[in-house]
């Protein structure tokens, strides 16, 4: 890792080894707090109850002091997110990148269209698809865009496998795909973004008829992906038996919804780990009219314990 160092005159740039900046027992990148023993040896918290706070090795207790110095340095330490190339302007903490990465909206996702090797954030897939650059991509020539709340009429032959729409409020893309077996056709609803809570969650409801006679399935979750898939899925899909099928071609009813946010959480404090030079913690509510904001901030005991 390249390291900027400030002076007066002019800055200077030096090579870190990141090996430093991993725990030596579990061999993982070090999070705050960081505990050695008497003769300086380093261990995370993780590992040190693990060792029953026994270094491994000198054999001096360790788990009761804390290592200023190397806090000191991750805390200095920005990385930016791997999506930084999406949009993504997030600055980490060396340690907690994994921990954003797995979340962050800016995850890249891929283009449904067959063939197609477009890669970008979910939001830009949007546009991507949405700008006709797809003018007639294999079966999504008829276009379905719709309203989440509302339901549409979608018609496709299951030897197509893939139909592609748009919720165009929330600017994001989902397909329905379907999926032939030998006892009946598997169909699922799926939206393209990545497994991020600012995406939303939603639901869907399928509902297949023939002859007078209906079919619904309604799924508590809308599966996030950020590439299609044609294994045949394994959860959240609906079954359509040979017996009632009409030739290849399937006319479904489908409603997608967005679920609402519970209003309860909105109450609660939600808690930002936001590591800053003193290495404390900020607690802030979120931005919700009448909600007052709140600041909290613990200090660190020796041991690792948060003093209230």
């Amino acid at each position: 890792m390249e390291c900027v160092s400030s002076t007066e005159d002019k800055p200077r740039t030096g090579i870190l080894n990141l090996d430093v900046l991993s725990c030596p027992i579990c061999v993982e990148p070090f999070t705050i707090p960081i505990f050695q023993c008497d003769n300086g040896h380093l261990a995370c918290s993780s590992c040190c109850p693990k060792l029953r706070n026994k270094c491994p090795s000198c054999s001096w207790p360790v788990g009761h002091s804390r290592c200023r110095a190397m806090e000191t340095v991750l805390e200095s330490i920005s990385i930016p997110c791997q999506n930084a190339g999406f949009g993504c302007t997030t600055k980490l903490i060396y340690g907690e990148e994994s921990t954003h990465e797995k979340t962050c909206t800016f995850s890249p996702c891929s283009c449904p269209v067959k063939d197609c090797n477009y890669t970008g954030s979910c939001k830009d897939v949007y546009v991507h698809y949405k700008n006709l650059i797809h003018p007639n991509p294999q079966s999504t020539s008829q276009r379905y865009r719709v309203r989440c709340g509302e339901s549409f009429s979608v018609k496709m032959n299951i030897s197509d496998n893939l139909v592609i729409g748009t919720l165009y409020k929330e600017r994001l893309l989902f397909t329905v795909q379907s999926f032939r077996k030998s006892y009946g056709v598997y169909v699922i609803v799926s939206c393209i973004a990545p497994s991020s809570p600012k995406v939303g969650k939603f639901s869907y409801c399928i509902t297949y008829t023939i002859d007078g006679h209906s079919i619904t399935y309604k799924s508590p979750e809308l599966k996030k992906i950020q590439r299609v898939s044609f294994h045949t899925p394994q959860e959240n899909y609906m079954l359509i038996a040979n017996s009632s099928l009409h030739g290849e071609s399937l006319e479904m009813r489908i409603c997608i919804k967005k679920e609402k946010r519970d209003k309860t959480n909105d109450i609660k404090v939600r808690i930002k780990r936001c590591r800053e030079g003193d290495g404390t913690i900020r607690r802030t509510a979120p931005s919700t009219p009448g909600l007052r904001k709140l600041s909290y901030r613990p200090s660190y005991s020796d041991d690792g314990q948060i003093l209230i």
